[in-house]
């Protein structure tokens, strides 16, 4: 008579698509976790026969399971294997990304000991494919301040930008009220619309100062895909505005608004700098303007100053900065899924 496992405490949710070269090192680091009560979902988003290879190796381990469909785009992927859950907490994993050993241990110890607790984010850490490692991702979105795990976030705060890394543990019940990744078009980023949904309908979430995963930053996105910022840019702009409705408070409205000025200021300082190096400082002193229109700062001004003075040294002064690269080589990379052809 067979015996059955029992039932996971963590649902690992992970979209592979054109990733064949990073899955083994993402799935090991969930072998890896000191607790071993998960399941691990690997949607192979496309029908390569490599990925389905890959996790065809892990069959002896019952707990890591394989589905295999066309490219339906991540939020596709992600809801397949969302589908299929049994843990009691779900953690979605992109498939070039990687968890610290005690993910676990830690996002559940929160769950466990307040039932009124929903979801638990956490830091992260930022490295590249040459094993450099960046600052945390907290940083890398302007937030300095040590996060309390006593602390359930606000509104007000999510809607300045204090946005949970995507990798976080929630309970199933608060993901199925507020639809998981269902529901968000291709037009929003579905992790930051998901994290204001669960805040919006009043879902109590935590934030661990711990960095609990890894983030991998493709840089050769960012460098080579200016459309593809472009459009991640908007899409982030269009995730906040999803719950504007709900922004009724003063405080609610003022952080919005804030963050938006901040959002539009850094992508018009992007495109300056890309106008410069594209030759064009006409255009990248329109952009300069338009980035003092949204935040008066110093920065801004001395920029407007020499792209007028000396625009062939700006074109030498021309790196992105960090937190920029980061969050969008990751997403773009990771919207690969929606915009490639199988």
């Amino acid at each position: 008579m067979s015996v059955s496992r029992p039932l996971p405490v963590f649902s690992f949710l992970t979209t592979a698509y054109r990733t064949e070269q990073y899955l083994v090192q993402t799935i090991e680091s969930v072998c890896g976790q000191t607790r071993t009560d998960w399941e691990l979902i690997v949607v192979d988003n496309g029908r390569s026969d490599e990925i389905a290879a890959i996790v065809q190796s892990y069959a002896s381990d019952s707990r890591i399971r394989l589905v295999r469909q066309e490219n339906r785009g991540y939020e596709g992927g992600v809801t397949a294997a969302a589908a299929l859950a049994r843990g009691l907490y779900l953690c979605v994993l992109d498939s070039d990304d990687l968890l610290m050993p005690d993910f676990c241990a830690r996002t559940g110890a929160v769950l466990a000991a307040d039932r009124g607790v929903d979801a638990v984010g956490c830091d992260a850490f930022l490295f590249d494919d040459h094993g450099g490692t960046h600052k945390g991702y907290l940083r890398s979105i302007g937030f300095r301040a040590r996060p309390h795990p006593g602390h359930p976030l606000t509104l007000t705060e999510m809607l300045a930008g204090y946005i949970p890394y995507y990798t976080g543990a929630v309970r199933r019940e608060a993901w199925s009220a507020v639809g998981g990744y269902e529901h968000t078009s291709e037009e929003v980023e579905a992790d930051v619309v998901m994290w204001l949904r669960l805040v919006d309908s009043g879902f109590d979430v935590r934030m661990l100062p711990e960095r609990l995963a890894r983030c991998r930053i493709r840089k050769d996105s960012v460098s080579r895909d200016p459309a593809g910022i472009e459009a991640f840019e908007w899409r982030i702009q269009r995730s906040f505005q999803t719950v504007v409705h709900s922004a009724t408070r003063a405080e609610d409205l003022d952080a919005l608004r804030t963050n938006l000025q901040r959002l539009r200021y850094h992508q018009a300082m992007r495109r300056a700098r890309r106008s410069l190096l594209e030759g064009n400082p006409a255009v990248a002193r329109a952009e300069v303007k338009a980035a003092f229109a949204q935040r008066h700062t110093l920065r801004a001004a001395l920029v407007a100053c020499s792209v007028s003075l000396f625009p062939q040294t700006m074109r030498r002064l021309h790196p992105l900065k960090q937190w920029a690269a980061a969050a969008l080589g990751h997403a773009i990379g990771r919207r690969s899924e929606s915009v490639s052809p199988p």
